[in-house]
């Protein structure tokens, strides 16, 4: 009986833990269509700041912008979007990897003397992070998280643009996962800084840049007013774009955790059952040998 008593407390575990599974996973959705609800409510804005720019490609003059300013690259500055919480399977580790990867390909591209700092966004890549600085690797510390609001997110950006003004930063690369869907995110490096004007010209839409467009008071500083906006609307997408693909992961994680806990009960049953069937039968052959001796 105590064989029994112990599956039955191990049945009841497992049980509890599939409900709270199942439970992490539904809110992990909800919190997933938030993510991309909000992809959805900036497309227009996207689509507002790109129509602006694909209209000043098409003028013949020349712009000019200490942002889209390509320098000798130095020091290279990789902003990688993790997670604060886990629970959210392979999520972190990926993007780990992927980070290596890509400081592996940046002293390639640029020379091993090139500085790299590795400015991690979530605790969970940020403690990983740590254990990989040094020798010319440094690991800048930020206050932007997972819940940062826009303000935050702005301020952030702003951030980036002053150091590479600066001359701090020379190259500043965004790296994170792509929603593709709940199954499926890609890892993602979009250069940041400098603005690559070519990415903007392939970008550029002929419907919408075949219409007249006048331009008050001139293309070159209206020019100089939309990048600021471009960079803005670039970092809110991929901050969501990282969000989603997190509560993606771990709608998956949850969903894998749920299903294995259910294998894992339907076992305990039927291996409690064989159990109990046993010592029901062991108790009747005691009974009814107690009756023959009699």
């Amino acid at each position: 009986m105590s064989t029994l008593r112990e599956l039955k407390s191990r049945i009841g575990s497992v049980a509890s833990t599939q409900k709270t599974t199942s439970a992490m996973k539904m809110i992990s959705s909800a919190k997933m269509r938030k993510a991309t609800y909000q992809l959805q409510r900036l497309s227009p804005y996207r689509q507002m700041v790109q129509h602006v720019i694909s209209h000043l490609l098409t003028t013949d003059e020349e712009f000019s912008s200490p942002l889209i300013v390509e320098r000798d690259v130095k020091n290279v500055a990789l902003v990688v979007f993790g997670s604060d919480d886990g629970l959210c399977g392979a999520f972190n580790i990926n993007l780990f990897k992927q980070l290596l990867v890509t400081i592996n390909q940046v002293k390639k591209e640029y020379g091993g003397s090139v500085g790299i700092t590795v400015i991690p966004v979530g605790k969970k890549l940020t403690k990983a992070a740590k254990k990989i600085a040094g020798d010319g690797l440094a690991v800048q510390s930020t206050t932007l998280n997972t819940r940062s609001d826009a303000d935050e997110l702005n301020d952030f950006n702003n951030r980036l643009r002053v150091d590479f003004l600066d001359g701090r930063f020379d190259r500043v690369d965004l790296l994170y996962m792509h929603f593709k869907s709940t199954s499926r995110q890609l890892f993602t490096r979009e250069q940041f800084l400098p603005v690559s004007y070519q990415s903007i010209a392939e970008q550029l839409d002929a419907r919408l840049a075949a219409q007249p467009c006048l331009f008050e008071p001139d293309a070159n500083t209206i020019f100089g007013s939309v990048l600021p906006l471009h960079m803005r609307a670039m970092m809110q997408d991929v901050f969501t774009e990282s969000a989603a693909s997190e509560q993606a992961s771990r709608v998956m994680a949850m969903q894998t955790a749920s299903d294995n806990a259910k294998e894992l009960l339907e076992s305990l049953n039927l291996e409690y059952n064989k159990l109990r069937q046993q010592s029901i039968t062991t108790e009747l052959l005691d009974i009814l040998g107690g009756q023959v001796q009699r």
